[in-house]
């Protein structure tokens, strides 16, 4: 059974960095794209970077320059988050289109998310 965990969450103050990570684990026969996704209370979920089998990254207007997405070859994705202000306090969520071992299709998943909260 194919899971998302998401680490790395916690406070922090602004100006500072925190790093998330998703590892993906299962039965994988392979991941396209991955992304990250935020949640704040009392707002939509929100795509905050996205990144393609082949490192193809985008994100949001808000988080450019100071965001990085990336993967490895071990079925992880991370979000490198520098610069931190207040306003990006929310959960961050874990999506990947994931293959299943044998399989054909590319289904979502999403990790159960990590509180990042930065203090003014």
């Amino acid at each position: 059974q194919v899971q998302l965990v998401e680490s790395g969450g916690g406070l922090v103050q602004a100006g500072g960095s925190l790093r998330l990570s998703c590892a993906a684990s299962g039965s994988i026969s392979g991941i396209n794209a991955m992304g990250w996704y935020r949640q704040a209370p009392g707002n939509q979920r929100e795509l905050v970077a996205s990144i393609t089998s082949g490192s193809s990254t985008n994100y949001a207007a808000s988080v450019k320059g100071r965001f990085t997405i990336s993967r490895d070859n071990a079925k992880n994705t991370y979000l490198q988050m520098n610069s931190l202000k207040p306003e990006d306090t929310a959960v961050y969520y874990c999506n990947a289109k994931i293959r299943d071992s044998g399989g054909y299709f590319y289904n979502n998943y999403w990790g159960q998310g990590t509180q990042v909260t930065v203090s003014s």
